[in-house]
């Protein structure tokens, strides 16, 4: 008897011990001992017989995606991932490495038009001509000296020198630099103007890459360097046996061989004997020729300037007239037989 009612006092003390703990801490779960919250869930005691009471509902822990992103939705706007499990980097434009692209090689000397070169002795229209080829340069280089002195024989060495040293073949930048500076404003010729450039271009190439060297390539066609062409005629009219002057513009041949193998056409008509410069100055030249006899005056006439491939043609350069009519011979009516007009020979009369 004393027992069991030791036992029930114990279990009484047992069940005001848990009310008081419940009391103590709010009995829902929601409050800590320090009265703040943000404790976790508590299980309460509950009669004997009946389950446990269900925690509250909290919601689960994202299941994480193989790319280490929370979730189940991939942002397709995110930056692509290059490894699994790295934690995204802060938004920002990815910078692209740098592309090495090849240099773009020089231009080359455009067309002349090409030289007839009719008599094949080296001189700088036809040497021109060769180094159109930038594989010619070294056989270019060699043949310079044997062309007639002058600033156009320094700036075609110039040019070859460069054309070897761009190509990794040679050549010296020095030559083809003290070159170029020597010859500023002194390049007088259609042909010559064209290869100061092209230095000049290939200088600047070099100043900016100082290392590299490149293919230079034969330019394809384009523009021609030089317009030849009949510039005018130094009158507008004149007679047959009268002296005329022909200005020619752009030639692009050695003018020593248009004095040999040249030819002259006036209103259609073949002039004789070649063709007779009366100046020249750079790729201008001013020729002599004398007005033939044509059939019909007054005749407007076409000047033609022909040297091999090479045709200068001015349509209607000027008109021809009537030849200046030759006095006769024959005394003037009244005159006595035998006796002669004075004229000229008066002076030659002894006087009385």
């Amino acid at each position: 008897m004393a027992v069991s009612l030791g036992m029930r006092i114990s279990g009484l003390l047992v069940a005001g011990a848990v009310a008081v703990a419940v009391a103590a801490f709010g009995g829902d779960g929601s409050g800590g001992p320090d009265g703040r919250g943000g404790g976790g869930p508590v299980v309460t005691a509950e009669p004997s017989g009946r389950p446990p009471t269900p925690a509250p509902s909290v919601s689960p822990t994202p299941r994480q995606s193989p790319a280490g992103e929370a979730g189940d939705v991939v942002n397709h706007s995110a930056p692509p991932r290059t490894h699994r499990g790295t934690a995204p980097h802060p938004s920002a434009s990815p910078t692209p490495s740098p592309v090495d692209r090849p240099l773009s090689s020089p231009a080359w000397l455009p067309p002349g038009p090409v030289s007839p070169d009719a008599d094949s002795v080296p001189d700088t229209s036809s040497l021109y001509d060769r180094l159109r080829d930038p594989a010619q340069c070294r056989t270019a280089l060699a043949l310079i000296p044997r062309t007639p002195a002058g600033p156009d024989r320094r700036l075609l060495r110039g040019l070859a020198e460069a054309c070897l040293a761009v190509q990794g073949h040679g050549g010296s930048w020095d030559t083809a630099a003290a070159d170029h500076t020597a010859l500023a404003g002194r390049a007088d010729t259609c042909k010559d103007r064209a290869a100061y450039a092209v230095l000049g271009a290939l200088l600047d190439f070099h100043r900016r890459h100082p290392h590299a060297t490149v293919l230079l390539r034969t330019a394809p066609g384009g523009t021609p360097a030089c317009a030849y062409r009949v510039a005018g005629v130094d009158t507008g009219q004149a007679r047959p046996a009268d002296t005329v002057g022909i200005e020619l513009r752009g030639t692009y041949f050695d003018p020593a061989e248009l004095t040999r193998y040249g030819e002259v056409f006036i209103g259609g008509e073949r002039l004789d004997g070649p063709p007779v410069i009366r100046s020249r100055n750079g790729d201008r030249l001013v020729l002599t020729a004398v007005v033939p006899a044509l059939d019909g005056y007054p005749r407007t006439v076409d000047v033609v300037v022909r040297y091999g491939s090479a045709e200068a043609r001015l349509p209607d350069a000027f008109t021809v007239v009537a030849p200046t009519v030759v006095p006769s011979a024959d005394p003037p009516s009244g005159t006595p037989q035998g006796v002669l007009p004075l004229g000229p020979l008066a002076a030659h009369l002894p006087r009385p």
